[in-house]
């Protein structure tokens, strides 16, 4: 016993002298958002000359993530058998970070998922340019009108609203107050191209993706293909003074093609609430916890309210969204949430806090109806290192769930590690 204290405190001060040296030797880059505490409630990368392009400029990065899981499950159905499910430590997670300053006002980035919950192998989730500055044309050229656009092209996560900006994404979850992601997760990776423009607080963008979670050219066996979708978002976002931010935002999102679209289905690295839900015939399901589901002919909309005041912070998220069945049933939902967090201590290092999230939803004419509550806390034990803590009791209502998700219900504790930098 006396071996493995000692094992694991040389381990987490291995995993500490890494992160703080790694920060401390990394590069600065132009409209960058920090790993770790510095990047909190950065939503859009902001819009910066400096530093001064120097040459190029290669930043590694990384993330990992481990959590020890103590939930419990249990369904109303007399026919299912549950899987038996336990308290012990999940397969950790990590992330590796490629950022690169190009150009003046040029960045490149991309991730790779080194290890994943629903993937063994590593594999690039993807990657994206953005463009602030026109200087690699000409200097200076077009800078009264770069001062308010900013171009991101590629292929990777699209910025459809604003809960992604504080989501886990596979180990990257220090942004992430709590430990899981939204019961509906607006997240995907598609070939995208955004343009926005910025001004006095003021957003808006526009953007083009072709659509499609798996690149291929090949059609369907209809000779049909995915079809573009086009979303964007406007909003307002003002720093007021020291103590007191307030930002809203309005996306939207629409396909319509009549092939499968991914935007509720898309994150392949899988939910964080390991097994829950799960029948002992389906044990290894990667997505439990969620409601995932893809659809064709998707139209959605969501609006984020986020305001800080000191050290009180609150994020809200109201999503509607509505597209037919492969069987030409109409889908709805309207997804409700609201995390209300305050941030304490000499740098607001800890937090506690509370989310509360809603799905009431239709699938052709029967209900179904999801709610969570999320309590916890966290500790910033340096800037790139997160402990955190959380309670969670999630159930399933409504005549449009059966198996196991009937009158189902799973609760208990999770707490996460998490190092980013």
């Amino acid at each position: 016993m006396k071996n493995f204290k000692l094992l694991l405190t040389v381990f987490f001060g291995l995993f500490f002298f890494a992160a703080q040296a790694q920060h401390n030797l990394q590069p600065e880059l132009q409209n960058f958002r920090q790993p770790g505490y510095e990047g909190l409630n950065v939503f859009e990368t902001p819009k910066l000359d400096s530093p001064a392009f120097e040459g190029l400029k290669v930043r590694l990065g990384a993330d990992f993530a481990m959590q020890f899981q103590g939930l419990s499950h249990s369904t109303g159905s007399s026919t299912d058998t549950m899987a038996s499910i336990g308290n012990n430590f999940n397969l950790p997670t990590a992330n590796l970070n490629l950022d690169v300053q190009m150009a003046t006002g040029v960045r490149l980035h991309m991730r790779t998922y080194l290890s994943s919950r629903h993937h063994p192998e590593a594999w690039v989730k993807g990657g994206h340019l953005q463009i602030d500055r026109l200087d690699f044309i000409k200097s200076d050229f077009l800078d009264g009108v770069m001062d308010y656009i900013t171009v991101r092209v590629g292929m990777d996560e699209i910025n459809y609203g604003d809960a992604h900006f504080r989501r886990t994404d596979n180990a990257n979850a220090i942004y992430n107050p709590f430990v899981g992601n939204y019961i509906i997760d607006a997240f995907t990776t598609e070939a995208f191209g955004e343009v926005y423009f910025r001004s006095n607080g003021f957003l808006a963008m526009i953007a083009i993706s072709n659509g499609k979670l798996n690149q291929s050219v090949v059609k369907s066996s209809d000779d049909q293909d995915a079809g573009p979708s086009f979303y964007g978002k406007l909003g307002y976002d003002k720093q007021f003074n020291d103590d007191f931010r307030f930002r809203i935002t309005g996306s939207f999102y629409n396909n319509s093609s009549d092939l499968a679209n991914f935007l509720y289905n898309g994150d392949r690295a899988s939910s964080r609430y390991y097994n829950v839900m799960n029948t002992m015939e389906e044990s290894s399901g990667d997505w439990s916890g969620r409601n995932t589901f893809t659809i064709p002919q998707v139209t959605s909309f969501m609006i984020n309210p986020f305001i800080k005041y000191k050290g009180l912070e609150f994020f809200g998220l109201y999503e509607n969204i509505s597209g037919q069945s492969f069987g030409g049933a109409d889908v709805g939902y309207n997804q409700i949430a609201g995390e209300l967090l305050y941030r304490f201590g000499s740098s607001e290092q800890l937090y506690v806090g509370g989310r509360y999230n809603t799905v009431m939803g239709t699938d052709g004419n029967t209900g179904r109806d999801i709610d969570r509550l999320n309590i916890g806390g966290g500790w910033f034990i340096t800037n790139n290192i997160l402990a955190k803590v959380e309670y969670v009791d999630q159930n399933y209502t409504g005549d449009g769930w059966t198996g196991q998700y009937q009158d189902g219900n799973f609760n208990g504790f999770v707490l996460e590690a998490v190092i980013s930098f």
